[in-house]
């Protein structure tokens, strides 16, 4: 496991609690309860440190190397009933991108999201989460069979933006993520979109429209990214001001929600979904199945109506 800079008295204490249960394991000195106070002070400083997270510490958190991705989710939701469906029908098969169907509980889906890799090899593989046109054109793609199907769409958001390549721009990056924005408002099956990491720019809203929109706890979403060469080198020539950027941009779940861009925060477990892949995986489960019952009984025609009035409503203001 590995662990963040705020993380390190949590670190320290469940490197006590090990050696603790070593020396019980290998001695005959009864340390049981000295492992109860040490595990009471880490239960203790993991609820004080997380209940108390900078916007910063949440993009970390967001980031964390650990955490699940795309296909992790996919697993633990549909086990082996998901079929990958590759390719956008004209250039090639986006790796960013990734799709296909799938079912959850008694319910199926078309589910679409970005994809990181896990190491050097699989990050280039994957482009580090950042799709070009050929992606968000196999999404739409994706998307239209669900609709001709009847199927509703599940889409997974964990980019830290478009790829801004010069092949990407010759090919429509721009128009490839307008043409889905446009064709998301008006398909005729229910959407939900959960952030499950990092939710930046453009690269987000290409397959971001939905009837909801859910954000897990420690997940960021916004219009550019606070780091690297975005807001902070853009606004103070420098990426020594990210933790104000990451403040000032309000780009945390809580954040969102307070502004009405988001429908929902779902919990994590104490940590970051990262230390417990199943429990995180249920949680999600029965949030997707709750939110599709209420969204099935909703006629397609209302269902468009109110998805164009939401979004709609946004970024719009009466003084």
């Amino acid at each position: 496991m590995e662990y963040l800079d705020f993380e390190l008295p949590i670190k320290e204490l469940e490197e006590q609690l090990q050696k603790c249960q070593v020396i019980g394991e290998e001695s005959e000195v009864d340390v049981t309860e000295t492992c109860k106070q040490i595990e009471k002070k880490l239960i203790a400083t993991k609820k004080e440190i997380y209940k108390n997270l900078t916007a910063w510490q949440r993009v970390q958190l967001s980031r964390h190397p650990n955490r699940p991705y795309t296909m992790d989710y996919i697993k633990a939701l549909c086990g082996d009933t998901f079929l990958e469906l590759h390719g956008d029908r004209n250039v090639k098969d986006d790796k960013a991108m990734v799709g296909g169907l799938g079912k959850i509980g008694d319910q199926s889906f078309m589910i679409i999201g970005q994809q990181k890799g896990y190491n050097t090899k699989t990050r280039q593989y994957r482009n580090f989460g950042m799709s070009n046109p050929e992606g968000y054109r196999k999404a739409l793609r994706l998307m239209k069979s669900a609709e001709k199907f009847g199927i509703p769409v599940l889409s997974f958001i964990d980019t830290p933006g478009a790829y801004p390549g010069l092949e990407a721009e010759e090919r429509g990056q721009g128009e490839a993520i307008a043409r889905n924005i446009l064709e998301m408002t008006r398909l005729q099956v229910p959407i939900i979109v959960v952030i499950i990491g990092e939710g930046a720019s453009g690269g987000a809203l290409g397959i971001g429209v939905g009837d909801r929109v859910l954000m897990l706890e420690n997940t960021w979403y916004s219009v550019i990214s606070p780091f690297f060469e975005s807001c902070s080198s853009i606004l103070w020539r420098s990426w020594e001001y990210k933790e104000q950027a990451a403040e000032a941009l309000k780009l945390t779940a809580t954040d969102m929600k307070k502004q009405k861009l988001v429908d929902g925060i779902i919990k994590e477990p104490l940590g970051g979904a990262h230390r417990d892949y199943k429990k995180m995986g249920e949680t999600l489960k029965n949030v997707l199945l709750e939110e599709i019952a209420g969204l099935r009984k909703i006629k397609p025609e209302k269902l468009l109506l109110n998805r164009i009035e939401k979004f709609g409503k946004m970024g719009v203001f009466e003084e």
